[in-house]
């Protein structure tokens, strides 16, 4: 019989339990927390507190819809990191706390690679990638490409010197007024825009790293010279500009994606993280895909927001090879890849 794991997401605002086992995911509940729309962004302090509100009903209800009995659980799996401390700090304590009462092993998880390893859940996509494959992981805190050997053998090829490109998004959304988090918003309104309306000038670096900050600064002074001229600029030109913000910071990471494929010869591409839910850049790279005869693995899109399936898939990968962690761990807001 595969193990039965429960796992645990509270990295930033969503709170998340989930009940695997083997590779089928039997719930996987996630609790948003609406609060920080209110305020342009996650306020961590008001996140923490959520956590600690939400944490117990989420893990009953995934029980519950697992239809399995808290005495069934062969592993408790949970994010150690990274992520904002407070709201780490809920979910490793929980896990620790129901791992001693119930006397079961500890899985510790790190966030980005439960991403990757998310297209390893039995319906997250048609077929897992096999290895070696490309990874771009971009997410409100992230932006990498990660070259993936094996299930715990990855090496970060590139990643941003400054914001994530999710980063980007809520910020140029907050901009032009849109509420948070912007990036559902923008890909919304693009798709009633013109992404050749307004010209922005693409990041050039070196390498396999990103930035998205000239991408902002520039949007922000074509905006502000435009306003100049006419108050009501992005009222008038909304959907324009969100498809133009989009068109450009979407090319930015394939163009990334594109030297990552030259340089390695690996033609297996994944995505990853909640900037990887954006219909365009699935569009995009799969059109990318197509002229350059790339295989590409794109994940369903309730895995590719914070989840706790993701969590429970990495701790079964964990159990099998009986990596298991002791109560002594601890919650850290940077944990590398």
């Amino acid at each position: 019989m595969k193990p039965l794991i429960l796992g645990i997401e509270s990295s930033c605002d969503d709170t998340s339990a989930s009940v695997l086992r083997g590779n089928k995911i039997l719930s996987n509940i996630v609790a948003n927390q609406e609060i920080h729309r209110l305020y342009g962004g996650v306020v961590p302090e008001l996140a923490s507190r959520s956590h600690q509100q939400n944490i117990v009903p989420v893990v009953s209800q995934a029980l519950a819809q697992a239809n399995i009995q808290k005495k069934e659980i062969d592993a408790i799996a949970f994010t150690r990191g990274p992520g904002l401390l407070g709201s780490l700090l809920v979910g490793t304590s929980f896990a620790k706390s129901m791992s001693m009462a119930l006397g079961i092993p500890l899985i510790e998880v790190n966030h980005m690679q439960a991403h990757i390893l998310a297209h390893f859940i039995e319906d997250a996509n048609d077929s897992p990638p096999e290895f070696p494959f490309i990874c771009l992981t971009v997410s409100g805190g992230h932006t990498q490409l990660v070259k993936v050997n094996g299930y715990f053998e990855m090496e970060v090829l590139g990643e941003t010197l400054d914001d994530a490109a999710g980063e980007a998004f809520d910020k140029l959304g907050k901009l032009l007024g849109l509420d948070y988090p912007a990036g559902p918003i923008i890909d919304q309104y693009a798709k009633q825009g013109n992404p050749n309306a307004f010209e922005f000038p693409l990041p050039k670096l070196e390498g396999l790293q990103f930035s998205f900050s000239g991408i902002k600064t520039s949007v922000l002074y074509f905006i502000q010279k435009q306003e100049q001229m006419n108050k009501d600029f992005i009222q008038e030109n909304i959907y324009d500009l969100c498809a133009s913000i989009q068109k450009t910071i979407i090319e930015a990471l394939l163009v990334k994606v594109k030297q990552c494929v030259n340089q390695t010869g690996i033609p297996r591409i994944a995505i990853a993280g909640g900037v990887s839910a954006n219909s365009e850049l699935r569009n995009k790279l799969q059109e990318l895909a197509k002229e350059n005869n790339y295989q590409v693995f794109i994940p369903k899109f309730e895995y590719t927001t914070d989840n706790a399936a993701m969590i429970a898939m990495v701790g079964s990968l964990k159990f099998q090879q009986n990596q298991f962690t002791d109560l002594e761990t601890y919650a850290t807001s940077r944990l590398k890849l």
